[in-house]
């Protein structure tokens, strides 16, 4: 069941590992940041460091002046899953990242049977790299996980 909606804009800072989001709920609410994300080297269901600071629609503005590659999405929050539906070049990719606060609901959890590739090792499928790919890479490494989607 799908808690909350919500309509995301990332702008990655160009030479930066800064993101600046935009997701506008379909409440009328709009929440504004800048996350820092810091990748850790190991493999597996391990986050890195990231830091957020929410935003003033001011900080916002001046922040979103900086030259920046955009991607947008909507993300539907089915708990624990966050499950994105991409827009743009990237329409048609679908992806879920799970939740967790503690090491047993790491251990616990089985993904849906409507998961078709487990990408948590493959660092082409993070933000940070897809704003970046063109629709010919996506398709790409889909393949690799055969997966070829209608073009």
């Amino acid at each position: 069941m799908v808690t909350v909606t919500r309509v995301i804009t990332d702008r990655y800072v160009n030479g930066t590992r800064l993101r600046l989001r935009r997701a506008d709920f379909a409440d009328g609410r709009c929440e504004l940041k800048l996350t820092q994300k810091v990748p850790v080297l190991l493999s597996g269901a391990i986050q890195g460091l990231i830091t957020n600071t929410y935003l003033s629609p001011a900080e916002y503005d001046v922040l979103a002046s900086l030259p920046a590659t955009m991607l947008s999405k909507t993300r539907f929050s089915v708990p624990p899953l966050g499950v994105d539906v991409f827009d743009g070049r990237l329409q048609g990719l679908v992806l879920g990242e799970a939740e967790f606060t503690t090491d047993e609901e790491i251990q616990a959890f089985a993904p849906p049977a409507e998961c078709v590739a487990e990408v948590t090792d493959d660092a082409r499928f993070a933000g940070g790299c897809l704003v970046q790919a063109s629709r010919q890479e996506l398709l790409g490494w889909l393949a690799e996980y055969g997966i070829r989607p209608q073009t």
